[in-house]
């Protein structure tokens, strides 16, 4: 029996009924599928996750779940679960993503509550809870980018001096992160995980949270890699998240400036990483949806890596390999 024909048959137990129909709602970066079930009598639409158990754990969905809920966020409510099946029944917060909303005119109110629910969410934090977001797991973000973004997608190799180059680069970038203080991070924190609902956003796809450097969901959000604004604009916003999370007590930096660096410079770890996985979801996974971003990415990562001496190294190394793609 195929998994749809299971979740067919899991979602009659689970809603009591075969008065039905389930029709596909969006595709994961990962091997989850979500599926909107629509019910007879008007009831409320809901949401079925598919999430094979072999490939995806969906434990820590229903765990971070929880830990946001109880932060006053708006997560989906979970209705059902097989955790052994891989299947979980959600509330639906609808089908308009940030991204399908944000122009303009929309996006400060937008983004304002973006800011409120993000800083709910660090406000909540506590440590023990999530998993650490240590050295080790910053670090092998960083190593998809030498290995399916420059090896894979480029085909290129980098020399002795090259490497070294990328090693330093990688050591000061993991030392800036690790000294930041440290919040819940939901990890994919932008506007394609954040849902137009009421309340707003709806917050979907936190399964990898963890517990980490603070600037890490602003670079997510305001440094997306789907959406891009002008530099003013960016650090405009950057500022009243800061100055809110400053009257909030969260433990941002006293000096504007120094907090600025931290965000561009997590944002340069997250810009190597995400090049890489998208990267990777094509030469592995077959998914060329995303190669298409990919400009977007880069232009931000070279951009802030042109404002840093520290980060010189890696703008050269970025001029090498834009004559190879």
């Amino acid at each position: 029996m195929d998994r749809t024909a299971q979740l067919q048959r899991w979602l009659e137990t689970a809603l009591g009924s075969r008065d039905f129909g389930i029709t596909p709602a969006s595709d994961d970066a990962s091997f989850r599928r979500y599926f909107r079930v629509r019910r007879g009598g008007g009831q409320a639409s809901l949401i079925a996750m598919d999430a094979p158990p072999e490939k995806e754990d969906s434990r820590p969905f229903v765990h971070v779940t929880r830990i946001f809920a109880d932060a006053g966020v708006h997560v989906p409510v979970i209705h059902a679960q097989a955790l052994d099946q891989g299947f979980l029944l959600l509330s639906d917060l609808g089908d308009t993503t940030y991204l399908g909303a944000l122009d303009a005119s929309t996006a400060p109110r937008l983004y304002q509550d973006a800011f409120d629910a993000l800083l709910r969410i660090q406000l909540a934090s506590r440590p023990g809870t999530l998993p650490d977001y240590d050295r080790a797991l910053l670090e092998r973000e960083l190593r998809l980018f030498p290995e399916w973004y420059v090896g894979k997608q480029l085909g290129y190799t980098l020399d002795s001096s090259q490497r070294a180059a990328l090693d330093e680069t990688f050591s000061r970038l993991l030392a800036n992160a690790l000294a930041q203080p440290r919040v819940y991070v939901h990890r994919d924190y932008h506007s394609r995980n954040l849902m137009v609902s009421a309340p707003n956003p709806g917050i979907l796809d936190f399964q990898d949270a963890v517990y980490g450097p603070i600037t890490y969901d602003l670079v997510s959000l305001l440094r997306d890699a789907y959406i891009g604004w002008e530099e003013e604009q960016v650090v405009d916003w950057v500022i009243r998240y800061w100055e809110r999370a400053r009257k909030a007590r969260l433990p941002v930096q006293d000096d504007f400036a120094e907090f600025y660096r931290d965000f561009e410079w997590m944002g340069a770890q997250r810009q190597l990483k995400v090049l890489g996985i998208f990267a990777r979801l094509f030469y592995r996974d077959g998914k060329d949806g995303y190669l298409k971003d990919q400009p977007l990415v880069m232009r931000n990562l070279r951009r802030a890596c042109g404002r840093y001496d520290d980060l010189a190294p890696l703008a050269r190394l970025l001029d090498t390999l834009s004559t190879k793609s």
